[in-house]
């Protein structure tokens, strides 16, 4: 059973995906917040797989509540909700700790589909959007701590090999498109990222793709 904490200062939107939510016989909703600080309380209490965040809230801002949030170390995940597609608060919010974003709009089952592959630890946001979304926004941000790709402590316990398939994952690779052209099994190239992923403390794909871009191993085109 995936649990899920409502954060949306709309009481009729936060009404819609209750309703939503709770036909689905695998997902059930904790609790329901209205801007950001109650949803960092109220996850800290409940500890939801889940937290459907909305960016834009009075008080706390759903960008600091996520990053409040995954900075616990929780098992929670985030998933963005922004107004328009390539909103310019998504990088932000992923950069943040989430693990994916998704427009309000969206089709239920783009929603449903969507929270329960964060829960299950993927990340919402497909590699073929991901450098699009990343190249677009990142000159939003401020400049990222200063790194080099061979001074970075994030880096260091990466093989050569890792490394170079962090920075294709970076490039929004599949991982199809990875095994094909470093002529590597799929499987092989699955147990990769795996270890990538542990190596770094990347909560996911997306974050190990922020911070390809952190280290520089990958720059905005």
């Amino acid at each position: 059973m995936t649990t899920v904490l409502i954060a949306d200062d709309q009481p009729l939107q936060r009404f819609g995906f209750r309703m939503l939510l709770e036909s689905q016989d695998d997902m059930a909703v904790l609790g329901e917040a209205a801007d950001g600080t109650e949803a960092v309380r109220m996850t800290t209490e409940l500890h939801p797989d889940v937290v459907l965040m909305d960016v834009r809230m009075p008080g706390l801002d759903g960008i600091e509540a996520t990053r409040r949030i995954t900075t616990t170390g929780d098992r929670t995940r985030v998933l963005i909700l922004t107004t328009f597609d390539l909103d310019e608060y998504a990088y932000s919010g992923l950069r943040a700790g989430a693990s994916g974003f998704l427009v309000k709009d969206a089709q239920p089952e783009e929603l449903l589909s969507g929270i329960r592959a964060v829960a299950s630890g993927d990340a919402v946001v497909a590699p073929s959007l991901t450098r699009r979304l990343l190249d677009t926004y990142v000159h939003h941000l401020p400049a990222p701590r200063a790194a080099t790709t061979t001074s970075d402590p994030r880096l260091a316990p990466l093989t050569d090999r890792e490394r170079e398939i962090l920075t294709v994952i970076g490039q929004g690779w599949t991982n199809t498109e990875i095994a094909a052209r470093l002529h590597l099994a799929e499987s092989t190239v699955k147990t990769h990222v795996g270890r990538i992923l542990a190596k770094t403390g990347s909560r996911d794909r997306v974050q190990a793709v922020i911070l390809a871009y952190d280290t520089g191993l990958v720059t905005p085109s």
